[in-house]
């Protein structure tokens, strides 16, 4: 999910005050021919998740960066150090590990948020209360997915919801939610989508969100009668639209991101609420697509 850039509004420690979370050297998720998925395992593979994420974000997005991480060429924040980073790697090309990665997202467990200060969503829809309501259920959040342009594809993405679908089942997830990203902060240019999502989508009840107050924007923009949906569905950005078949809903209202220029949707996805012939595809065990094959 496309949660993106810049440092919010919640407080937590330093990046330098926390040390990098790393994964243990057996932790391949999965193999898609040439492509691995797996959690970064050192500080290098970290560094240049970072740099894939400006490559996407700064260099292809426009958002806007420090001067300090404009100079590195890297898109690093506060939260970097709270997360696990899932990396696709391309063993295909030459050169070390960190020049293998073409993709990467961001996971942030319940118990982590809550022990630094909540989740980095937080800081534009309301997310505490949801997590709130759910008092016996373990919570992940899915921020800072990006691919290389040339690496978007069927394959990439199989392999990014299969690494967070065995990262889930291992910490044993009961829902994901993240923000989920419409290129621009003109609401009204996606108003098709944007209505439809609104229409057919809502979270209610026990997992209705709201984007916060001071930050909410109209997402019904259109008519029901004006939506057709299979323009609405070809006009919304693949990931919004892939985690809509896999059962996703969305938060009440859009909030408009001006530093990282987009759009900005809130992603619910109980694990409860995955579509059977997902979990029959990725299998119960995440095996579909299991380092061994």
């Amino acid at each position: 999910m496309g949660v993106e850039l810049i440092e919010r509004d919640l407080l937590v420690e330093s990046p330098a005050a926390l040390p990098l979370r790393l994964a243990p050297s057996h932790d391949l998720l999965g193999r898609i021919g040439s492509l691995e998925t797996r959690l970064a395992r050192s500080e290098r593979e970290i560094d240049a998740a970072q740099a894939v994420r400006y490559r996407v974000f700064v260099e292809e997005m426009k958002a806007q960066v420090d001067p300090e991480c404009a100079r590195r060429g890297r898109d690093v924040d506060s939260w970097d150090g709270l997360c696990d980073h899932l990396l696709v790697l391309d063993r295909a090309i030459e050169g070390d590990t960190e020049d293998q990665i073409v993709g990467t997202y961001r996971l942030l467990r319940h118990d982590v948020a809550v022990s630094h200060g909540g989740f980095y969503s937080g800081s534009e829809f309301g997310v505490d209360a949801l997590v709130s309501r759910h008092p016996g259920k373990r919570f992940m959040e899915l921020g800072r997915s990006c691919v290389l342009p040339q690496y978007r594809t069927k394959r990439t993405v199989e392999l990014l919801w299969q690494g967070c679908w065995a990262y889930a089942l291992q910490h044993r997830i009961d829902a994901m939610f993240g923000c989920g990203s419409f290129p621009g902060t003109q609401p009204e240019e996606h108003a098709l989508a944007l209505s439809f999502l609104h229409q057919n989508a809502v979270a209610k009840g026990e997992w209705a969100v709201d984007a916060l107050p001071h930050l909410y924007r109209e997402m019904d923009l259109m008519p029901s009668e004006a939506v057709n949906a299979r323009r609405a569905l070809f006009a919304m950005p693949p990931l919004i639209k892939g985690y809509l078949r896999l059962g996703a809903m969305v938060g009440n209202g859009a909030v408009v991101d001006q530093a990282f220029n987009t759009t900005d949707v809130l992603i619910i996805l109980p694990i409860s609420s995955i579509s059977g012939r997902y979990v029959n595809y990725y299998g119960a065990d995440a095996g579909r697509f299991a380092s061994a094959s």
